[in-house]
């Protein structure tokens, strides 16, 4: 061999030897659901009831056609029920408080009592158009992205205000003891107490779906189209998981931070895969 080409093989040689080395985390699959499950959005971690719940679309992704249901899934992947609460539109997000499930639905924020397993109240955000993801303080204060009007809500004893707009695409909300982070257009970040953005990452896939906390300063968050990347409390990302190729999409995660599980559901394949954190 040429010197010069031995010298390029040892280029791309130490090139992904380096890139490997560099990812500090990686996934590693545990179970894969049924394909039973209808458009899976999201997917909620309970560890007080050791259960998933997912949010199923079924019709139209924005429509208020009363066919999107929340189903149950154990944790170890079988199934309980398709559909355990019906009577939803388009449900995404959710959030957990006080024994009631929170389920972004178009246009309204469904309550669900989770020991009764029914629909309990629904609060009517005017001029919503497309609630798309929901946290939670220890307090009861929900926040909810509009994805539309490129906007985050806050519910607070019953009132509707205005925490973010004019943002490019917003979509995940995620409260972590007083802090609020958010996705928007391929960023992740936090928001800062005077109402402005700090960036902590970009570089992403423009459809930003969940984040997740992963512990430290670390979050975990998935894009749409079918991307999951690992963001270190220093800025570095690590490229969890890539199915773009395969078309399966990685919409809004849940996580289990005891033991470090992630759940994603694949949308249109209609299943919810999990994955130990490594």
């Amino acid at each position: 061999m040429k010197p010069a080409l031995i010298c390029i093989a040892l280029f791309s040689f130490v090139l992904v030897f380096s890139t490997a080395q560099s990812q500090e985390r990686k996934l590693v699959k545990q179970w894969e659901t049924d394909t039973i499950l209808k458009v899976p959005e999201s997917v909620l971690f309970d560890g007080k009831n050791k259960v998933l719940y997912v949010a199923n679309i079924d019709g139209g992704p924005w429509e208020k056609d009363g066919k999107g249901s929340i189903g149950k899934v154990g944790l170890d992947g079988k199934i309980i029920a398709t559909e355990w609460v019906t009577g939803l539109n388009a449900p995404k997000g959710m959030g957990i408080h006080a024994g009631k499930l929170y389920v972004a639905d178009v246009d309204a924020i469904a309550v669900i009592d989770i020991a009764q397993g029914k629909i309990a109240d629904r609060i009517v955000i005017d001029g919503a158009k497309g609630l798309n993801d929901i946290s939670i303080d220890a307090k009861g204060v929900v926040y909810v992205s509009d994805s539309h009007n490129k906007t985050i809500l806050k519910v607070e004893n019953g009132k509707v205000s205005t925490v973010l707009e004019n943002l490019k695409g917003p979509n995940g909300v995620l409260v972590v003891g007083k802090d609020l982070y958010i996705t928007d257009a391929g960023t992740l970040n936090k928001v800062e107490a005077n109402g402005s953005l700090k960036q902590l990452a970009d570089g992403m896939e423009g459809g930003t779906d969940g984040i997740e906390h992963a512990g430290k300063g670390d979050f975990i968050v998935s894009c749409w189209a079918g991307s999951v990347w690992y963001i270190h409390a220093n800025g570095k990302k690590d490229h969890l998981l890539d199915t773009r190729e395969q078309k399966i999409n990685s919409a809004d995660i849940g996580f289990d931070p005891v033991k470090k599980i992630l759940y994603v559901p694949t949308f249109f394949k209609n299943s919810v895969v999990a994955y130990a954190v490594q």
